[in-house]
């Protein structure tokens, strides 16, 4: 299963991240409007995405919920009908909340960056160190904290749940 090192913060200076993001970036900006249906389910997350475009994947993770840099496992299936699916896992499962935003994808290295406006939320920023098959999580740990520095972001605004929870509101998150 594919893997990655994630974190997410609370971005109290979006306009001072993105021109950080932007000096150090070997790829991007790349602006995506993400409509996510999340489900309940009894371990992990999954949920269904849509793009403006109308085209749509299904995406199941599991992550622990902490603040900080996180292993992630994920599977990515792509959904032709996701009107459809939405539908059927709506009424097999149930809902768990709906999150849209507008996200700003840049690469720096291996790392996908997202600088999200999140719907009654605010803004974010969120770093995805993808991992090889073979690799520890060490070095992606590393490089994830040496990113966080680099783009000047504080301990005290890193969240440690998904932005579902947050619009939930069962987040141990830092808010402010």
């Amino acid at each position: 299963m594919p893997r990655n090192i994630e974190i997410k913060a609370i971005l109290v200076e979006p306009a001072k991240t993105r021109r950080l993001v932007e000096q150090l970036a070997t790829a991007g900006p790349t602006l995506l409007h993400q409509d996510d249906t999340f489900f309940n389910t009894p371990t992990g997350r999954l949920k269904l995405r849509v793009f403006a475009d109308g085209s749509g994947e299904l995406i199941f993770y599991q992550r622990p919920d902490q603040t900080g840099p996180a292993t992630s496992d994920y599977l990515i299936v792509p959904v032709p009908d996701p009107d459809g699916m939405r539908l059927l896992l709506e009424r097999s499962m149930g809902t768990a909340g709906r999150v849209r935003k507008r996200r700003t994808l840049y690469l720096i290295g291996r790392t996908r960056v997202h600088l999200d406006e999140v719907e009654s939320l605010g803004n974010f920023l969120e770093l995805e160190v993808v991992l090889s098959d073979d690799e520890s999580g060490e070095s992606g740990l590393n490089e994830a904290n040496r990113l966080l520095q680099e783009l000047q972001i504080a301990s005290d605004t890193l969240i440690d749940t998904a932005y579902v929870d947050l619009l939930n509101g069962k987040s141990r998150s830092n808010t402010r």
